[in-house]
């Protein structure tokens, strides 16, 4: 008689690997007049939570969940936070998937893109400063809702 085999156990999974050397070496070698703010916008987004990976993606740094997460369909799940956009050199733009989850009344968030991308501009240290709460605050919020 042959051994019955259980069932495996359902095991939460990682959405994916950071790859903060990538980044490291993409924002050393950054030709852009905003270099220390996007070091400074880096560093705040890491900051808000253990969970967060980066890498590159669409040649910029790019920020999603990294943590444990219930079993999903990738497909259909995007861990995706929010994605630097470097084209203009007067200004650091991020653009927030899912963006419009946040139900940003400040207008800190900044587009009504159909997607549900958003944006937030940042042209100086100072303009970090004043914004950087809500800053923490949507990107806090996006973790909340990654499964909605």
């Amino acid at each position: 008689m042959a051994a019955k085999k259980s069932a495996p156990k359902a095991r939460k999974s990682t959405a994916k690997t950071s790859d903060s050397d990538s980044v490291d070496a993409y924002v050393k070698n950054l030709k852009h007049p905003l270099v220390d703010l996007v070091a400074a916008l880096r560093t705040t987004i890491l900051a808000v939570n253990s969970d967060i990976g980066e890498e590159i993606k669409w040649n910029a740094p790019a920020f999603f969940f990294a943590g444990e997460m219930q079993p999903s369909d990738p497909k259909e799940y995007r861990p995706y936070l929010v994605i630097f956009n470097l084209f203009k050199k007067d200004a650091v733009r991020l653009i927030f998937w899912r963006g419009d989850r946040v139900k940003d009344k400040s207008g800190f968030l900044e587009g009504d893109y159909a997607d549900g991308r958003r944006l937030a501009m940042f042209a100086s240290s100072k303009e970090l400063t004043s914004k950087k709460k809500l800053l923490v605050n949507v990107i806090k919020t996006q973790l909340q809702h990654l499964h909605d």
